[in-house]
């Protein structure tokens, strides 16, 4: 990750603007292009926009991915990044602050618990959940005794807590050895756990990524959406947007829903969003070429 994260994107052929696979994909391609003033761009941060490394500190959006945005942001409705880390560090990580361009862009943190709008520079949140700092205190002891301390690696989000197993000796095994007794821990305390690549996240219920995205097409007034991810916690995203899909809504008049392109930032680790995406991609350089090329052809 050594090169400049505001590298320019990649040029676009047209080999890098793949056809969506499926009916549906494709008819919600045909409609961003046919009114991009009315699509929003919805993307998860972590493998989608940046790279999967092993400390998540370290993780930063793609070269070119900001320039990618900035080329599409001004030519669409908004475009989002919903993300499971705070809006803040995702602002950090991503170079997303003072961007030419990506004055609307919106990042929506802790899965839509937080917003930071680039037009205000600000984040809004609400008041911390109190199981977040009760289980805190437990969660060196859950470890301890689960011999899980050697390998994990506990991720501090300030609203949430996430262990990490990926540089375990064998981070499945560890990954599997601490669903149950993090689940317990997290139902004791109000909590749920979300699952994720070789993840475990301790944090408040009530919020998703398609929860998060459904308010904020409404919002938006949007008319067609591309969300793209990689990870489950992406799940609940792909949800809502196939829901959106058959609903009746006031904005089309009765008509078929909002369409949707599902896009899979590919991943060996995770195979489910593959299985339901209209269109999948080699992870973030991919997505960051195909984002390139959707702006061009706007």
């Amino acid at each position: 990750m050594g090169s400049n994260p505001h590298a320019p994107a990649p040029s676009a052929t047209p080999s890098e603007f793949p056809t969506p696979t499926t009916r549906a994909g494709r008819e919600a391609l045909a409609a961003i292009l046919a009114r991009p003033d009315r699509a929003v761009i919805a993307l998860d941060f972590d493998g989608t926009l940046a790279d999967i490394v092993p400390d998540p500190d370290q993780a930063r959006a793609h070269p070119g991915a900001v320039d990618a945005l900035a080329a599409l942001a001004p030519k669409v409705a908004s475009v989002a990044v919903i993300t499971g880390r705070p809006a803040g560090v995702a602002v950090r990580h991503g170079g997303f602050a003072g961007v030419a361009g990506l004055d609307h862009l919106v990042v929506l943190g802790h899965y839509g618990a937080e917003r930071w709008d680039a037009v205000t520079g600000t984040v809004q949140a609400p008041a911390p959940h109190p199981g977040v700092a009760a289980a805190r205190a437990e969660l060196p002891g859950v470890l301890d005794r689960h011999g899980a301390w050697h390998g994990t690696w506990v991720e501090e989000k300030g609203r949430a807590l996430a262990v990490h197993t990926r540089r375990a000796a064998d981070p499945q095994g560890a990954f599997e050895a601490l669903r149950e007794p993090l689940g317990e821990l997290a139902t004791r305390h109000g909590l749920i756990v979300e699952p994720g690549r070789l993840v475990l996240e301790l944090r408040p219920p009530g919020m998703d990524k398609g929860v998060a995205l459904a308010r904020y097409l409404r919002e938006k007034g949007a008319e067609s959406v591309l969300y793209a991810g990689d990870d489950l916690g992406d799940l609940a995203a792909y949800a809502a947007v196939e829901k959106l899909r058959t609903e009746s809504t006031e904005s089309t008049e009765g008509a078929d829903g909002i369409p949707g392109l599902l896009v899979c930032s590919g991943s060996a680790e995770v195979t489910e969003l593959a299985e339901r995406a209209d269109l999948l991609l080699d992870g973030p350089a991919a997505v960051v070429r195909y984002l390139a090329a959707l702006a061009a052809r706007l």
